[in-house]
């Protein structure tokens, strides 16, 4: 038995629209597993953690080139754009405002249980 080989005039590699078909479907389910997580208690507990991280950072900041501390609630700081570019983040747990210990200069609050 003899095996018939067929050459095909098509070069190998995919299509441009095999190629984007694949990227969009990659796209869609990446969409809604990220879409599934970032609205968690979770992922919200974390990003409450992770700003006042960033808020303890840009104060020690603060007080490294101004030789004072920022005001306990942060309204200098957090309306400086050279600090918080966006604005002061407020907590994605239960949306209220990050604030200063005034003896430890550390974010007070926002344990969230975890």
């Amino acid at each position: 038995m003899a095996l018939r080989i067929i050459k095909s005039n098509r070069p190998g590699g995919f299509t441009l629209v095999e190629l984007l078909l694949t990227i969009f479907l990659v796209g869609v389910l990446a969409a809604l597993v990220l879409g599934r997580f970032q609205n968690s208690p979770q992922a919200r507990v974390r990003a409450c953690y992770v700003n006042k991280g960033n808020i303890e950072v840009q104060v020690q900041l603060w007080y490294r080139q101004k030789a004072s501390w920022p005001a306990n609630n942060l309204s200098d700081i957090g309306g400086d754009v050279d600090y918080f570019p966006d604005g002061l983040p407020a907590c994605p747990v239960d949306s209220t405002a990050y604030t200063l210990d005034p003896a430890t200069h550390e974010v007070t609050g926002h344990s969230h249980g975890g």
